[in-house]
């Protein structure tokens, strides 16, 4: 390394422009595939290793902090970095471009499945899909477990919040509000039962001086006072009730989109342990109560938020989509404007709490940068997560397989993708989206061999 190219490494790069920024979060708008965990990754390698914006500590300590929050953790830990850097601007643009590309993805996804779901081609390849689908939340339910279910009480809960869910049919709401109180008095009789093995972990790397280091004082922006936190809290709430008195004004209380205002809010508040254990909750409104769209239309939707960027929590613009569509909120003669502004709606109303806890909360982080002592009731959530997740599988895999009901036709094909996509899953580690796709034309080969069959007979 010559002498210059070492001075190069020994000093902090320059703050970004704003423009500058922009370019970056847009881009990784675009190419955040993978689950929070291959977009933490993506960030880690990009603001951590390659540019510097951020120290290695920094940007754990923060992600602890988005761990512990309701919502996509992976959006944001990009709210708070681009907060920290350039202030409310450089959140709002880092975790609305977070979500902005997959939005309009899904969006014109969303129109090709309603308007042409039924040409044989597409319909093929949604038949594939949705045993992966079943596999993948399978792969899911392990992968969490694995992680989260270190001794008999964790396995105890996760049981019995299936059970609960399963059995019971009791709210979703329910079942995490019990399974943080056993968190929290576990974590006082018997704390070594319900303490964290650290997640992350330290950081064990030094990739030169960042931006924002170690060492680096909070910014002015960054130090938290009442007078400010009272300030974020007005304007927060006078936000999201002026969002949902304008769909009151217009649509009424009864109305489709004021409904999904009010349901996604809800929603977005309980969204502990990933989209996966909030989607129960969904399907429960979305599905049973409001009917916006069928248990086999739900499959098909979170098939197209595991192919595209964004969190997976983004399947919600599909629910609205299909809601606004079915319920054809403009007339017979505008579904497409229909199904893109309930998604828009359903959108907003999911992100805006995201955003709310990190303007409110993070100044306290960076200012104390103490540890957070919260973990014990997060424990006993995400323990409980594992058994509605493993819910999720079954309820997914009896539509799949029975689509009829139980006294219908057993699909083996299904079964045979489903099981294929499982090996390949758990024991080949292939990525979601080659799974899927794999399955889709596999489910297309096997749909268009049946037409061919029924057309000779």
């Amino acid at each position: 390394m010559t002498s210059d190219a070492s001075a190069a490494a020994a000093a902090a790069p320059a703050m970004p422009t704003r423009a500058e920024a922009f370019g970056f979060w847009l881009k990784l708008g675009f190419i955040s595939f993978g689950g929070p965990a291959g977009q933490i990754a993506i960030m880690h390698e990009e603001l951590v290793e390659r540019r510097r914006w951020i120290s290695e500590n920094r940007f754990l300590h923060a992600l602890n902090y988005c761990m512990l929050l309701p919502g996509p953790e992976a959006q944001q830990l990009a709210t708070y970095i681009g907060w920290l850097m350039h202030r409310t601007w450089g959140g709002i643009v880092a975790g609305g471009l977070f979500v902005l590309p997959s939005l309009f993805i899904l969006v014109a996804l969303s129109w090709v499945y309603m308007a042409y779901g039924n040409v044989p081609v597409i319909a093929g390849f949604f038949y594939g899909i949705k045993p992966a689908v079943t596999a993948l939340v399978v792969h899911a339910a392990w992968r969490v477990g694995s992680r989260a279910l270190k001794n008999a009480w964790l396995w105890g809960i996760a049981a019995g919040a299936f059970v609960a869910i399963f059995a019971l049919d009791l709210p979703f709401p329910f079942i995490v509000f019990v399974a943080g109180l056993i968190g929290y008095f576990g974590g006082s009789y018997a704390p070594d039962k319900f303490r964290t093995g650290g997640g992350h972990g330290a950081a064990k790397k030094d990739y030169g001086p960042a931006i924002i280091g170690d060492a680096t004082p909070t910014p002015a922006h960054a130090l938290f006072s009442w007078a400010r936190f009272q300030t974020v809290l007005v304007v927060c709430l006078a936000l999201w009730a002026m969002a949902l008195g304008v769909l009151i004004a217009v649509y009424g209380w009864n109305g489709a989109l004021t409904q999904m205002g009010w349901f996604f809010t809800k929603a977005a508040l309980l969204t502990f342990g990933g989209a996966y254990a909030v989607l129960p909750y969904v399907y429960q409104g979305a599905v049973d109560h409001y009917q916006w769209l069928t248990a086999s239309q739900m499959i098909d939707g979170l098939a197209l938020g595991e192919t595209t960027p964004g969190p997976l929590i983004m399947v919600v613009a599909f629910v609205g989509f299909v809601g606004g569509w079915t319920t054809a909120i403009f007339g017979s003669e505008s579904l497409f404007f229909a199904g893109a502004a309930a998604a828009t709606v359903v959108t907003f109303f999911t992100f805006l709490p995201s955003f709310f806890f990190i303007f409110l909360g993070a100044p306290f982080i960076e200012s104390t940068h103490g540890n957070l002592k919260f973990t014990a009731p997060l424990t006993g959530i995400t323990a409980a997560v594992v058994g509605v997740i493993v819910n999720l599988a079954v309820f997914f895999a009896w539509h799949v397989l029975w689509p009829e009901g139980a006294g219908g036709r057993f699909e083996w094909a299904s079964a045979v993708i489903g099981l294929a996509a499982g090996v390949a899953l758990f024991r080949f580690k292939v990525g979601v989206i080659p799974v899927v796709l794999g399955s889709g034309i596999a489910g297309l080969v096997i749909q268009l061999g049946r037409v061919a069959l029924q057309a000779n007979i």
